[in-house]
C-alpha cells in the first residue's frame, strides 16, 4: 500500500463526540461540544478534556474545577453540532438545542437529559500545551440510562447509538466486530459424540 508523508497534524480518527455541560454558580449552565475527549487513567478513573481557551465554556471549567461528560446519540446530532458552534456567550444553548438541564450528584454542573450516558467529573490538573488546555478530570460518578442494561445488569453501551467524529464530519458507531481478547481467546473444544 503505498502512502504519503505529510507534516505533524491531528489525524487521529475516529474519536468520540461528547457534549460537556458546565457552570458557575448563579450563573445560567453552558454546553461545549468536544471531540477531543479520553480515557486517561483506570485508578482512579479520569478523563482529559482539550478545549481551546477563547471557548466560552474554558474559562467556566477553569474557574469551577468541574464538568459533566454527556454522550449523545445519533439522535442528538444536530443538538450536538449546534452546541459545538454557537457561543454559550450569547446563546442559551440548553434552551436554543431544546435539551434539558439535569441535577447531578456530585458536581453543580447540569446533566443533559436527553443523553444516555453522563460522567461526573472533578478538574484535576491543567495544562497549557499550545493551542489547548488540557484538562485532566477525575470521575466521580457515572449515570446510564436504565434502557442500557441487559435483565442480567450487563451494561450494553451498542443499545445507546453513538456516535464519533472524524475530520469535520459525524458518524454512527457501526456494528460489533469482537470484544477485548477475542483474538487470543481459546474455542472450547467440540464434545466428541459417543458411539
Amino acid at each position: 500500500m503505498a502512502k504519503l508523508l505529510w507534516k505533524p497534524s491531528t489525524q487521529l480518527a475516529p474519536v468520540p463526540v461528547v457534549m460537556l455541560s458546565c457552570q458557575r454558580p448563579g450563573e445560567r449552565p453552558n454546553i461545549i461540544t468536544v471531540a477531543w475527549v479520553g480515557t486517561v487513567c483506570s485508578e482512579p478513573p479520569m478523563v482529559s478534556v482539550a478545549i481551546r481557551p477563547e471557548r466560552f465554556s474554558h474559562d467556566i471549567i477553569r474557574d469551577t474545577g468541574e464538568f459533566v461528560v454527556n454522550i449523545p446519540t445519533v439522535d442528538l446530532v444536530r443538538a450536538t453540532d449546534y452546541c459545538g458552534v454557537v457561543s454559550g456567550r450569547d446563546t442559551d444553548k440548553f434552551k436554543a438545542a431544546g435539551l434539558t438541564p439535569e441535577p447531578a450528584q456530585t458536581v453543580q454542573a447540569p446533566l443533559i437529559a436527553e443523553c444516555p450516558l453522563h460522567l461526573e467529573c472533578k478538574v484535576r490538573d491543567q495544562r497549557s500545551l499550545g493551542t489547548h488546555t488540557l484538562f485532566l478530570a477525575e470521575i466521580m460518578a457515572v449515570r446510564a440510562a436504565d434502557a442500557l442494561l441487559t435483565p442480567g445488569g450487563h451494561f450494553a453501551i451498542e443499545r445507546a447509538g453513538l456516535i464519533t467524529y472524524a475530520h469535520g464530519h459525524y458518524y454512527a458507531v457501526g456494528r460489533r466486530l469482537g470484544h477485548f481478547g477475542f483474538a487470543v481467546r481459546k474455542r472450547p473444544a467440540k464434545k466428541r459424540e459417543r458411539k
